[in-house]
C-alpha cells in the first residue's frame, strides 16, 4: 500500500500549449521544476501514454512519475441523483492509484495517470452560477436534508490531487461561500493536509472502505483500510461531513464475516460526533470483460475475486458500456443481507444509497 507522499514523484509533464497562460498551470509547473515538459495538442490524445493496454507492467511507474495538464472544455453540470444531485465539471481525471476494478482507465487509456485542468476559475464560476439558479433545496431527500450536493471527484481522487496543486483547497473554500450547496468526493487516500482547509460543514468526504484482506489485493497503491478508519474522527473534528462508501462490495466465500469484522472495526474506532452524522453508500462490484483481460496480464490474483461468471451477468450500463454485474434477483438478496449486517453492528449508520 502506498502512503500519500509516496504516490507521486513527477518526472514528466505533458501539457497543452495554453497551460502556462493560466496561473494554476504556472503554479503546477513551478511545483515540479525538474520534470521534463512535453507539449501535446490535447490531454485526450497522447499516443505514447494512452490507449496501450499492453503496457500494464509500466502502470505503476507511469502513475507515479507522469502528470498531464490541460484545459477543461465542457463546463456543464450533470444530474446524478445517487451520490449527489449533480456531477460538477471535473478539475481532474485519472489517478495515481491503480485499483484493479477501476472503470476510469478504460475511458482514456489503461495507463491513465492524473490529468489536472488548470482553468479552475472557469470551473468554479460555472458551479456558482448553477447553484444560484437552483435556489434552495425544496424537499429533503436521501442525498442531503438541506443542501444541493455537487460531486467533485467522479473520475479521480481529490485527496491525491491536493498534492499536485491548490485546486482542492480552492474548491473547499468555494463551497464555504455557496449558501445552498455542498461539495462531495470519495477517496481511498488519507491526506491530512486537508484537515487545515476549514470546510465548515460544506464538504462531504466519503471514505471508501472494504475488508482489509481484500483491499490488500484489489486496492493497489491506496491508503491501508485501518488508516482510512483512523482518519474519520479527525476529519469530522476538522469540519468535514464524513460518510462511508462501502465500495465495491465483492462477493466471495466468507464475505459476510469479513464485512462484519470491518463494521466492528469502524464501530470501535469512531466517537460520538462521527456516529451522529455518519451515513453510507453501498455499491456492489461492476466488472468488465476488457478490463478482466488486461488484469490477467498484470494482476491475475485480483481476477480470482473480480471475475465470477458463475454469479455475474452481462448488462449494458447507463453510459452504454458492456459490463458484468451480479445476477439480478440474487444481487437484491445479497444487498439485503449486507444492509442487515450493517444495521446489526452499526445501527446509527443510515444507508443513503445502495446499488
Amino acid at each position: 500500500m502506498a502512503r500519500p507522499r509516496d504516490l507521486l514523484d513527477v518526472t514528466t509533464i505533458y501539457h497543452e500549449p495554453a497551460v502556462p497562460d493560466f496561473s494554476r498551470g504556472r503554479e503546477i509547473l513551478d511545483r515540479f521544476p525538474g520534470a521534463e515538459r512535453i507539449v501535446v495538442p490535447s490531454h485526450w490524445n497522447i499516443p505514447s501514454l494512452h490507449g496501450n493496454a499492453g503496457s500494464v507492467e509500466d502502470w505503476v511507474r507511469i502513475k507515479r512519475s507522469t502528470l498531464v495538464l490541460g484545459v477543461k472544455k465542457g463546463l456543464a453540470m450533470r444530474p446524478n441523483g445517487r451520490s449527489a444531485h449533480f456531477i460538477a465539471p471535473s478539475t481532474s481525471n485519472g489517478c495515481a492509484m491503480a485499483c484493479a476494478y477501476c472503470y476510469v482507465p478504460r475511458r482514456k487509456g489503461f495507463a491513465n495517470p492524473i490529468s489536472v485542468f488548470v482553468n479552475v476559475e472557469a470551473i468554479a464560476a460555472a458551479i456558482v452560477r448553477h447553484a444560484a439558479r437552483q435556489g434552495p433545496l425544496g424537499t429533503p431527500d436521501t442525498i442531503d436534508p438541506a443542501l444541493w450536493v455537487y460531486d467533485l471527484g467522479e473520475n479521480g481522487d481529490l485527496s491525491v490531487d491536493a498534492m499536485v496543486s491548490d485546486t482542492v483547497r480552492d474548491l473547499v473554500a468555494l463551497f464555504r461561500d455557496i449558501p445552498n450547496a455542498k461539495a462531495s468526493f470519495a477517496t481511498k487516500a488519507v491526506n491530512r493536509d486537508l484537515l487545515a482547509y476549514d470546510p465548515q460543514g460544506k464538504t462531504r468526504i466519503r471514505f471508501s472502505l472494504m475488508p482489509e484482506r481484500i483491499a490488500r489485493i484489489v486496492d493497489v497503491r491506496t491508503a491501508p483500510i485501518p488508516e482510512r478508519i483512523a482518519a474519520i474522527d479527525d476529519f469530522v473534528a476538522a469540519g468535514y461531513e464524513v460518510h462511508l462508501n462501502f465500495s465495491p462490495v465483492i462477493l466471495y466465500e466468507g464475505w459476510e464475516a469479513d464485512w462484519c469484522a470491518l463494521f466492528d472495526a469502524v464501530d470501535g474506532a469512531i466517537g460520538p460526533a462521527a456516529r451522529a452524522q455518519l451515513k453510507a453508500e453501498i455499491i456492489l462490484l461492476t466488472h468488465n470483460a476488457d478490463l478482466h483481460a488486461v488484469n490477467l496480464g498484470w494482476h491475475p490474483k485480483a481476477e480470482d475475486l473480480l471475475w465470477r461468471p458463475d454469479i455475474q451477468e452481462a448488462k449494458v450500463s447507463e453510459g452504454g458500456g458492456a459490463n458484468l454485474r451480479y445476477r439480478t434477483g440474487w444481487k437484491g438478496k445479497w444487498l439485503a443481507r449486507f444492509k442487515a449486517l450493517l444495521a446489526e453492528r452499526m445501527p446509527y449508520c443510515t444507508v443513503r444509497y445502495a446499488f
